[in-house]
Formats: C-alpha cells, sequence, structure tokens
C-alpha cells in the first residue's frame, strides 16, 4: 500500500511538473522582443509584433509601437478597431484631423479604444514611449494628409 501511495504521489509531481512547464510555452520576454522599423510609419518609430500576422485577415495581432521622445504621430485611421495600453512612457493622444496638444499625458496602465476608421494622433513629452496594440487583421494606416504618409517619401 505504501509503495502505491509512493508511486501515485511521484507520478502526480511529475505530471504538475510537465503541466507547468507546457503552461508557459508562449511567453514573450522583454529582452527577446524584436524592434523594427515599419515604412508605414514614421522615422523614428519602432514596431514589435509580438502575436500574429498583421497581413492575415481574422487573425488577432498584438503589437507594440516604441515613440521616441517629443514626437508627433500624425493623425491617421486604421481599417480596425484598436485596444491601446501604455506599457511605459508617457503618451498624449486625442481624435480628431488635426493635432492638437489637449489634455495630460497617459500614464503606464492607461486603456484605451479607437473604433475603425476613426482620425486620431498622438505625441510623447521629453522621453519615449510604448504601447501596445491589439487588433484583429488586416493591419493597416492612412493618414489623414497624404504628405504625412512616408511610404511616399521613401
Amino acid at each position: 500500500m505504501k509503495a502505491l501511495l509512493l508511486s501515485t504521489s511521484l507520478l502526480l509531481l511529475a505530471s504538475g511538473a510537465v503541466a507547468e512547464e507546457a503552461r508557459h510555452t508562449n511567453v514573450i520576454m522583454p529582452e527577446a522582443v524584436k524592434w523594427m522599423e515599419n515604412p508605414a510609419f514614421p522615422k523614428g518609430i519602432q514596431i514589435a509584433t509580438l502575436v500574429g500576422d498583421p497581413a492575415k485577415s481574422g487573425e488577432t495581432v498584438v503589437q507594440r509601437i516604441k515613440f521616441p521622445p517629443n514626437f508627433t504621430m500624425p493623425p491617421h485611421t486604421h481599417p480596425f478597431s484598436e485596444v491601446v495600453t501604455v506599457m511605459s512612457g508617457n503618451i498624449g493622444t486625442n481624435a480628431g484631423e488635426k493635432p492638437e496638444k489637449v489634455g495630460g499625458l497617459l500614464t503606464p496602465g492607461s486603456m484605451w479604444v479607437y473604433p475603425v476608421g476613426h482620425a486620431h494622433y498622438a505625441w510623447t513629452g521629453d522621453g519615449e514611449a510604448v504601447l501596445q496594440v491589439q487588433y484583429i487583421g488586416p493591419g493597416g494606416i492612412e493618414y489623414v494628409n497624404p504628405a504625412d504618409d512616408p511610404r511616399k517619401t521613401r
């Protein structure tokens, strides 16, 4: 009886350890995030795609966007609704077709949603800011003022 109880206990402990390892297969550690420039965004912005393929329709996408200090992202729209969270730094954002830095800068943990096709813009203060954006693909960006589109000047 003691042998059976010991065997069962060891089996449960071993299967618990395997389950613990299996549960963490999709963890992305901060040092593993791969930042890159994207030709659709102004110079100085870096983007990291953590989950999904932004080119695929219906795919859940999670990206981080790193904004440099003293930067203004021109007014633009997206073909998707986006859920945005400030990960680090401070950033301002407003809706509209003309950038007006109205309101204070948002701090880490702040979250908001912009609906599909809704014109908006953002700006940073003296430090860089990182946002996490979640949406259903396909991704895309259209600038309110076509002259702001870096794809037309690169």
